[in-house]
């Protein structure tokens, strides 16, 4: 039984018996205990903490789930997976342990054609709490499970809590005897490899209180509703169900494996160490696209580094197994081609998600062949000075040059039987640290020696007046070119210019620079940037336009009127679009970063999923409600601890003084510490635009927007298209998406009939087909690849007539086509070609090895798809070889 059955089968079950099938959450929750989510159970928490009320009282859902801290393990064993499925059904208050017992009883011991499992119950063996007495009777007298059958465990097995203060009680597991040749008699709790788990009851009842570990702590009392949390682990199941030795053997990461062995030339099965790597491609490329799925990009830190350390691996893995060329995007297609039919929005993200693993690669390859010379090369001189240790400065410069994380080099490391200097290096890391944050201030200031300002920081702050003017009188304190003070800067230089007092406005909080000039007695100088230093020291990077200028002169200084406004405009419009996300969104939509220039913004905010259309037209609207709101705009200088109080907002990355500014816009609408230039009132910003939403990163939403006349520019440019539409369509605007929904529709309608007519023309050319037939042995074959754009439901009528006219000869009938950018075929095998040993099981796997497929069915009729055009000609030849050999 296929995995997608085998979920299918789940929910149906106990949305029969009444359960609301709840669709798994996203493996990103906001949940600052959890990296990701990693049991079933997860996404019902608020509702098992009374935290909220829930909204049924009986739910059913197959959660994905990742769990990330045994990653070095995976391979080694077949027992630890990264990404698995969890099956389970919850109770609020409902039916309680009769009922859990019984229902998932009745689903895997069910007959098939009553939608069940149809496993052994001479095979299931169950679990309980030592001191839970009811469900072991449950299980007796109600289940008819032998008392043989039914053992008692302790606190550390059966009894489940989150491990804190709150919801607790006994577990019931369910194992699955797998029979004598694969351990010791004698149940579970004498050998957990041979009786397999595979479905957890927890019967939470109880409160616990405080403690630590498994069994130490106290049981407070009753919970004021008996809740039910199951977890039935689907890949286990399915290593049930399809007869096989391990999860690695199932039908979602066979296929990784199979792909793996004609990429690297290496067979799996052959020694330990390869079956390791193999194991690892598999695994870790179905998690990886897992993760890609929810919003996860490689990165260094956090989730993106845990994706980053999966996808290298893979790379990794696959070039010590014999892989000479690019493989990961053949890894994660196969992938998503065994699991889409459960997951149909990875179809909707394919490309992304290609293109991120393949990007990946592409910079890690670069480094990977270097780096890894670099370090066996290391190796081989320590082994023979004897020595047992990777160098701190070894680890840092294989991180530093060539990319790799410190824990592929314990890997390695541990390969070589080697350790490696952790304390060394994160020594290292620190002063790299260190190093990364003064050159980040230092990036915009050309790279110079920052002990040049340093006079000017401890001296002569600059005293900044831009929030009240956007003209001053300036003195030139110091003058750089070329990372050196000099007295003079002439006409086309570069310079960067201190003064004693500046209306510039220095990049900070996401907005950029003003732009403007300086005019003095004997020259002129336009203003392109504005960057501090030390937070105290504006330095304005300037082009000498005329004359020169010099220290100690008196400058006019100006901003430009224009990109004040616009910037302005858009670092308010910045507050109205976090206000209005936050309304729409509510809390948990926190600033994580914007940028704000004239007449743009982007913002960008955590969120664990897109934005649909109703929810960017409310965002969009609550800004220009605020906008013709005409609220004030109000700036209020206090404590830290008093703007707190306030319900100021601190934003992110922030590091904020004891004194902070408060910008309000309209009262409690929106309130924020910020350092930024704002309009006076908000009917100052314009129109607001929003342009859309995107991801950016782990769990990071981006909204772009446009404002003022920007924003009318683009709605004007929008007008324009949605007139000339109009035009083309003879019809008002208001008609343009039904008259459009129209023509989509007649276009398929007409496309549909064509195929149609294809189709009717193929089926009355069927018979001059049945007599292309080529006899092999004593088996007619006929096998034909029909014209483009025959869909594989198609193929599987005309292959029935085809079979039909064979009659009682024994013939075998394979059409392939190429439709919709795959290649579905279809075989179909009479009944006196399977008499004769003739399967089209087994005729559809030849032929998809060709394709870049996979298939499958019965003996007489079997289908698949693939994606390999090319190697349509080849199948067909290996189907008529395998015929050759059958007779």
């Amino acid at each position: 039984m296929q995995t997608h059955e085998i979920r299918k089968r789940f929910i149906e079950h106990f949305t029969k018996a009444g359960h609301t099938e709840v669709p798994s959450a996203s493996l990103i929750l906001d949940d600052p205990n959890l990296l990701f989510v990693n049991a079933g159970m997860v996404p019902f928490k608020p509702y098992f903490l009374g935290q909220q009320t829930p909204p049924f009282d009986t739910a059913t859902s197959i959660q994905k789930c990742v769990r990330t801290l045994d990653i070095e393990e995976v391979g080694i064993t077949t027992r630890h997976n990264t990404f698995f499925q969890m099956a389970g059904n919850f109770s609020f208050g409902d039916y309680f342990k009769e009922g859990a017992i019984t229902h998932a009883w009745n689903l895997l011991t069910g007959s098939l054609d009553d939608g069940g499992f149809g496993l052994d119950p001479e095979r299931l063996w169950v679990t309980v709490f030592t001191e839970d007495d009811e469900a072991a009777e449950i299980w007796e007298k109600k289940i008819g499970v032998p008392a043989e059958r039914i053992q008692r465990l302790g606190m550390a097995d059966n009894y489940w809590s989150m491990g804190v203060p709150g919801p607790c009680g006994p577990c019931s597991e369910i194992y699955y005897d797998r029979g004598p040749e694969h351990g010791k008699e004698g149940g579970p709790i004498v050998d957990d490899t041979r009786y397999i788990e595979i479905w957890n009851l927890v019967f939470m009842g109880k409160e616990r209180g405080e403690g630590i570990g498994k069994d130490d702590f106290e049981i407070i009392g009753d919970l004021p509703k008996k809740n039910i949390d199951t977890g039935m682990g689907v890949e286990r199941v399915a290593c049930i169900l399809q007869n096989v030795e391990n999860v690695y053997e199932t039908d979602l990461l066979r296929p990784v494996i199979d792909v793996a062995e004609k990429l690297t030339g290496t067979r799996y099965g052959a020694d330990h160490e390869s079956d390791v790597r193999f194991r690892v491609i598999a695994d870790h490329s179905r998690t990886g696209l897992m993760l890609m799925l929810d919003g996860v990009t490689p990165g260094n830190e956090g989730r993106g580094y845990i994706l980053r350390r999966l996808l290298r691996r893979i790379i990794r893995s696959a070039r010590l197994l014999g892989a000479t060329g690019e493989t990961m995007e053949t890894f994660m297609d196969t992938v998503r081609q065994t699991i889409t039919p459960s997951y149909p929005e990875i179809a909707d993200n394919w490309e992304r998600i290609r293109s991120v693993a393949v990007g990946e690669e592409t910079a890690f390859l670069k480094t990977l062949e270097s780096g890894s010379h670099m370090f066996d090369t290391w190796v081989d001189g320590a082994k023979q000075r004897g020595e047992t240790v990777v160098p701190g400065d070894v680890a840092f410069s294989l991180h530093d040059t060539h990319g790799f994380p410190i824990d592929l080099t314990t890997e390695m490391a541990a390969e070589a039987g080697l350790t490696v200097d952790q304390e060394g290096f994160q020594e290292l890391m620190s002063e790299q640290r260190a190093r990364a944050k003064a050159d980040n201030r230092a990036k915009k200031l050309g790279h110079v020696d920052q002990s040049l300002y340093r006079p000017f920081v401890d001296n002569h702050p600059t005293v900044f007046t831009g929030y009240t003017q956007r003209e001053d009188e300036s003195t030139i304190l110091g003058l750089v070119v070329d990372g050196e003070l000099v007295d003079k800067a002439s006409e086309g230089q570069q310079a960067h210019v201190i003064v004693d007092r500046t209306p510039f406005y220095a990049e900070a909080g996401g907005q950029m620079a003003d732009r403007g000039s300086f005019t003095g007695p004997s020259g002129a100088a336009r203003v392109d940037d504005v960057q501090k230093i030390a937070k105290k020291v504006w330095v304005h990077y300037t082009t000498i336009a005329g004359g020169e200028l010099a220290v100690g002169q008196k400058l006019h200084a100006k901003v430009d009127d224009a990109w004040r406004h616009q910037a302005r405009q858009a670092h308010s419009g910045t507050h109205l679009i976090h206000a209005a996300l936050r309304e729409v969104l509510g809390p948990t939509a926190v600033q994580a970063g914007s940028l704000n220039k004239p007449g743009y913004l982007r913002f960008d905010f955590t969120y664990g999923q897109q934005l649909t259309e109703d929810q960017l037209r409310q965002i969009e609207e609550i800004a220009n409600g605020a906008v013709d709101s005409d609220y004030a705009v109000n700036t209020i200088e206090t404590s830290l601890d008093e703007a707190r109080a306030m319900g100021a907002m601190a934003l992110f990355g922030e590091n904020y003084g004891d004194r902070v500014r408060v910008v309000e816009i309209g009262g409690p609408f929106s309130m924020e510490l910020c350092g930024g230039i704002h309009v006076e009132h908000s009917s100052q910003i314009g129109p607001v635009a929003v342009l859309g939403e995107s991801s950016v990163g782990s769990g990071v939403r981006r909204i772009e927007a446009y404002t003022g006349m920007d924003s009318f520019r683009f709605l004007s440019d929008e007008k324009s298209v949605v007139a000339g539409l109009a035009t083309s369509l003879k019809a008002q605007s208001a008609e343009i998406p039904e008259r459009i929904d129209a023509l989509t529709a007649k276009l398929r309608a007409a496309e549909k009939q064509i195929q149609q007519l294809r189709n009717q023309q193929l089926a009355s050319q069927v018979g001059d087909l049945v007599k292309q037939a080529q006899t092999i042995g004593d088996i007619k074959v006929l096998a034909q690849r029909l014209p483009d754009g025959v869909a594989a439901g198609d193929l599987r009528t005309l292959a029935q007539d085809a079979k039909g006219r064979l009659g009682s000869e024994a013939a075998l009938v394979l059409f392939v086509s190429r439709a919709d950018g795959k290649v579905p075929f279809v075989a179909a095998a009479t009944e006196a070609a399977v008499d004769k040993g003739v399967k089209a099981g087994d005729v559809v796997k030849t032929f998809g090895e060709k394709v870049n497929g996979r298939g499958g069915g019965k003996p007489a009729m079997a289908q698949g798809s693939g994606s390999d055009a090319a190697g349509i000609e080849a199948g067909l030849e290996a189907v008529r070889s395998l015929i050759q050999q059958l007779g």
